[in-house]
Formats: C-alpha cells, sequence, structure tokens
C-alpha cells in the first residue's frame, strides 16, 4: 500500500471508515490523548480544522493509552472529553495501538513513510504528528513538541 486511502479505521462512534472518504485532501493525522502535558494541543489542532477545512484539510485524530496511560477512557468518554473541553470538530476515530505487534496498520504505514530521528520509527509520544498530501502520500513527521499552529506553512503548501 502507498497510499493512506488504502486503509480503513473504525471512527469513534463505531462504524468503519475507509480513508478514502478523504482523497483529494491534506491530513494531519495526530495520535492524542486526554490526560498528557500536550493534550492543550487540541486547541491549536482544532484551529488548523477550522482555518483550513473550506480548502481541503482535515485533521484526524487517533487516541492510543500507549504511552504512561494518558488515555484511559472509552470511545464515549474520550468523544465527550474533546467536545466539552476543546469543541473538537475534526474526525476522531476509535483508540488505537501506534506501536507494537497491535500497531494499527495506518499507522505502520505512516512510520514506515516518515521515520523519526536517527531513522527510528517508533512513536516516542502522544501528538505526533503525520502530514499528508491530496493523493496520501505521507509528507513529513513532527514531533509531540512541534506545536500544531507551527505547521500552518507546511500545511499551506499543500494546499
Amino acid at each position: 500500500m502507498s497510499s493512506v486511502h488504502d486503509f480503513s479505521a473504525r471512527a469513534i462512534d463505531g462504524v468503519d471508515r475507509s480513508l478514502t472518504e478523504y482523497k483529494g485532501k491534506v491530513l494531519l493525522i495526530v495520535n492524542v490523548a486526554s490526560k498528557c502535558g500536550f493534550t492543550p494541543q487540541y486547541t491549536g489542532l482544532e484551529a488548523l480544522q477550522r482555518k483550513y477545512a473550506d480548502r481541503g484539510f482535515a485533521v484526524l485524530g487517533f487516541p492510543c493509552d500507549q504511552f504512561g496511560h494518558q488515555e484511559p477512557g472509552n470511545e464515549e468518554e474520550i468523544q465527550k472529553f474533546c467536545s466539552l473541553n476543546y469543541d473538537v470538530t475534526f474526525p476522531m476515530f476509535a483508540k488505537i495501538e501506534v506501536n507494537g505487534s497491535g500497531a494499527h496498520p495506518l499507522y505502520e504505514h505512516l512510520k514506515s513513510s516518515a521515520k523519526g530521528v536517527l531513522g527510528t520509527e517508533g512513536i516516542k509520544w502522544n501528538f505526533t504528528k503525520f502530514l499528508v498530501d491530496r493523493e496520501g502520500r505521507v509528507v513529513r513527521r513532527y514531533a509531540p513538541t512541534d506545536k500544531p499552529e507551527s505547521l500552518a506553512a507546511d500545511i499551506e503548501a499543500l494546499l
């Protein structure tokens, strides 16, 4: 598989969704968590969603509990948290694993397409971000410390 559009994932509402729905859109795919020091990045992610959605952009959030048990809730609790605390409107998916033998196939693709520091593939922490072009190609990987607003120029270059 050479495109993120070749994958599917279960949405936070339990419905399986094909990522072909996002063909022609620039995507920012992020593993998120509700109880992380980086959780306030939801504000910046939502700001990007609102600023660029009408130009063919979407943030896709993938909750993950593999780092410090910082996403302990179930899908309903996660969705409620995101809605009440950050007014998240971007698509959220069911909780997944991003590393190890249970890693979601989408994340296996993302990690191999855009390696981390020193060529590592593993996701180091919550809020690792992957920028994907309109054809579904992974363009760049960003560290959890990279604030969403700092990605605006890279996003605009793809829009």
